[in-house]
């Protein structure tokens, strides 16, 4: 009997020649797979996802906020990120952003929302002061989404033209909820004014009554002179001084910096920036039958 043929090695020959390929990692958080990032601030940066389990060419129609890391242990941070997504997911309108999804309890923290297509009026600003229609159409959306806010018990803290984003259409929308406050909530001082972007912050934060609804006014006031005029009313190198200001200095008049402003558009301006809360309008409601009026009276200058 002949003996057995002798077996056949391969050298070299890989075990996985034949497994099927596996799919390339995918960055994530959580169930959303991250796009591409479009902001990096202080404190968050900022995605644009899509939810993992839909096809890779699926529309990217989210964004996803997340806390950087070097704050995670930082309760104050956290609890931005907690009020953001409360007021948010509580409080609708077509005007105010709204949160859909968070982590807030395990690392990374972040809120999601939707994507929305756009640039932010401080953008806009920049590129010089707006027509008297356009400031009124899109300050009275602005303040649109203040009357939700205030009618479910929450002021905004923070209204200035970078959280006031306009699509290609020009429909606005108010974002970056997380210094929102409880209307009437007493809180020191020194975090009304953590609270308040200085150049937009109301005379009011360093007294001794804590801030209402008029005081988003006042800021809504520093952002239609500033979209009026190309400039906001005061402006100052430190925050201290630019607080003083606030205080005590009369800005100048509208009309001297954009004589076409009609003269009942500059007064409403001029009233908003009252020092006494008593003298502005006592509430977005009554602010909006204002703006709308005058949107009326100017249609012709569109």
């Amino acid at each position: 009997m002949l003996p057995p043929p002798p077996l056949r090695t391969h050298v070299g020959l890989r075990l996985n020649t034949f497994q099927p390929a596996t799919k390339p990692v995918v960055p994530s958080i959580g169930p959303w797979e991250l796009v591409r990032q479009v902001h990096e601030g202080a404190m968050f940066r900022v995605h644009q996802v899509r939810p993992l389990e839909r096809d890779s060419a699926s529309t990217a129609g989210y964004a996803l906020k997340e806390l950087l890391p070097r704050w995670d242990h930082v309760p104050a941070a956290i609890e931005l990120l907690a009020v953001e997504s409360l007021v948010g997911r509580t409080v609708s309108d077509p005007h105010l952003v709204a949160v859909l999804s968070s982590e807030l309890a395990e690392k990374p923290r972040y809120v999601v929302t939707p994507w929305l297509q756009g640039e932010t009026l401080a953008a806009i600003v920049r590129r010089g002061r707006l027509k008297v229609p356009q400031a009124l159409w899109i300050v009275r959306q602005l303040v649109e989404a203040l009357r939700a806010l205030h009618a479910a018990g929450w002021l905004h803290g923070d209204v200035k033209p970078d959280n006031v984003l306009v699509s290609p259409r020009g429909h606005v929308t108010l974002i970056d909820l997380g210094f929102a406050r409880r209307i009437g909530e007493r809180v020191t001082s020194f975090d009304d004014c953590l609270r308040f972007t200085a150049t937009y912050a109301p005379p009011e934060i360093t007294g001794s009554q804590p801030p209402d609804v008029r005081s988003d006014l006042y800021s809504v006031g520093v952002t239609l002179y500033e979209t009026l005029t190309g400039h906001p009313p005061f402006y100052a190198p430190r925050v201290d001084e630019l607080l003083r200001m606030h205080r005590e200095d009369r800005p100048q008049d509208l009309r001297m910096l954009a004589s076409d402003v009609p003269s009942d558009v500059a007064k409403l301006a001029h009233q908003l920036l009252a020092k006494d809360p008593l003298r502005r309008p006592h509430s977005a409601a009554d602010l909006i039958d204002e703006l709308i009026n005058l949107e009326i009276a100017t249609f012709d200058q569109r």
